[in-house]
């Protein structure tokens, strides 16, 4: 079970989330010691406030939090990041659904501990041992997955490494993995995932996963796994290249969601891809004004060297659609526009498909995960004209979210697409410390089980 979680506990605290609305009335049902440790420290159910009462012996025996009046559904990580070790039961929910709860407490307890000496001691909320238990256990260690992932540093997750937490899920579940690698990807006529790796360390690489039923409907999702992106020969500036560990943070997202779909033995066929490279320099790098060849036969003439994720994804969705999948979905951390446009909370994504988009819309609202529609506006695909190629890599200055997706459609013949653009980190909130983060994870996975099962 995820360390953050426990089934049973023989003395746990009671959790009582509350309201401005309700803390009149619910102060009446408490002991009334805690009440009036309440009242003394001026506990009114504002967000984020926090009484901890403790019992015979030190015991903390009642824990009171704050939810304000906003309805965040990760608010209770404001609180699962403050507690100490020690096992938590909830005694009021003040309205919150117990995914909600779990999903938060698990976000606020989470720990990047790999380079410390003194590792997290979580505190465990009681969340039972039945059947949505277990999903609500599932959910929380994918995520941590995603975010352990995300939050190491290049120097221990490079392509091999992206590689090898494919194939642990691969043997976990029982599933095929083929990887090709290096030379072997102009053999098999992968370009450009070529192109952008060849200059790195380590060969790139274009890894598969396959599992379960083929008479299934097949569910495809491909991942963006550049491990570091310095810019190429368009380097980026120190600002910008500091946080370039979480460029792989797509391919993050689809591992996470593979892993759900066959611990949960989701009624598919699953197909993952995650082209994995490094984006680095020397004199093999690609360079701006080249002309790179396709899988899909198209020919891209490079405007920039650091809008390279397209390009890697551009062959691998056409892997993907090679395969008729029913669904094929990509997540990439693909451009900084995405975030000026939406901000860091809201997980932009692009569709053609009206229903699939309710579907998804419909899902973030019950799994209180914030998701946005983005149009695929097909008057923009000007921007990415080239005079001596079928097009170029970059759009200019104006909606570069929309133009990348533009870009990656032209490689996409898929009965249903969605392509989100997403950030995989987030800024310091609810207490936190800044890092990786989920980005419509659980609003997709809310979708796919609602679709499958």
């Amino acid at each position: 079970m995820h360390k953050a979680f426990i089934a049973a506990a023989a003395t746990p605290a009671k959790v009582h989330l509350l309201r401005p609305a309700d803390w009149e009335e619910a102060a009446k049902s408490l002991p009334e010691a805690v009440a009036g440790l309440a009242k003394a420290n001026g506990f009114a159910g504002k967000a984020g406030e926090v009484v901890v009462s403790g019992g015979a012996g030190g015991a903390r025996d009642h824990v009171l939090y704050g939810l304000g009046d906003a309805m965040d559904a990760l608010a209770v990580a404001g609180l699962s990041a403050k507690l100490p070790e020690g096992d938590y039961e909830i005694a009021v929910d003040g309205g919150l659904p117990l995914a909600h709860i779990a999903a938060g407490w698990a976000d606020g307890a989470y720990r990047f501990d790999r380079y410390l000496k003194d590792k997290a001691a979580p505190p465990r909320l009681v969340i039972g041992d039945n059947e949505d238990a277990a999903a609500l256990d599932r959910e929380a260690e994918a995520v941590a997955l995603l975010r352990d992932l995300v939050n190491t540093p290049a120097q221990d997750m490079g392509p091999s490494a992206i590689e090898a937490a494919v194939r642990a899920i691969a043997k976990d579940f029982g599933a095929d993995i083929t990887v090709t690698t290096g030379d072997d990807l102009l053999e098999q006529n992968y370009p450009m995932i070529h192109a952008v790796g060849r200059a790195a360390p380590e060969a790139p690489r274009l890894i598969e996963l396959a599992w379960g039923n083929p008479d299934h409907p097949e569910l495809a999702l491909v991942g963006k796994g550049v491990a570091f992106d310095t810019g190429g020969l368009n380097l980026k500036t120190g600002n910008y290249m500091r946080l370039m560990k979480k460029d792989m943070g797509g391919s993050a997202h689809v591992i996470a969601l593979a892993r759900l779909v066959m611990s949960s033995n989701l009624p598919v066929r699953l197909k993952l891809y995650v082209p994995a490279v490094e984006n680095a320099i020397d004199s093999h790098a690609f360079r701006p004004g080249d002309v790179l060849s396709t899988r899909k036969g198209l020919t891209v003439e490079i405007d920039n060297t650091d809008a390279e994720g397209r390009l890697i994804l551009g062959d691998a969705l056409t892997k993907a659609c090679e395969s008729d999948p029913d669904l094929l979905i990509d997540f990439a951390t693909l451009t900084g526009a995405a975030r000026v446009a939406l901000g860091p909370d809201l997980a932009p994504f692009y569709t053609d498909d009206g229903d699939v988009a309710d579907a998804i819309n419909a899902a973030g609202a019950v799994s209180g995960d914030p998701v946005w529609r983005m149009p695929l506006w097909d008057p923009y695909k000007s921007m990415l004209k080239s005079s001596i190629a079928d097009m170029q890599n970059a759009g200019g200055a104006f909606a570069g979210s929309i133009t990348a997706a533009i870009f990656l459609k032209q490689f996409v013949e898929a009965r249903r697409w969605v392509h989100l653009d997403v950030w995989a980190w987030r800024l310091g909130k609810y207490g936190r410390p800044e890092g990786a983060a989920a980005c419509g994870l659980r609003a997709i996975w809310t979708m796919l089980r609602t679709r499958y099962a």
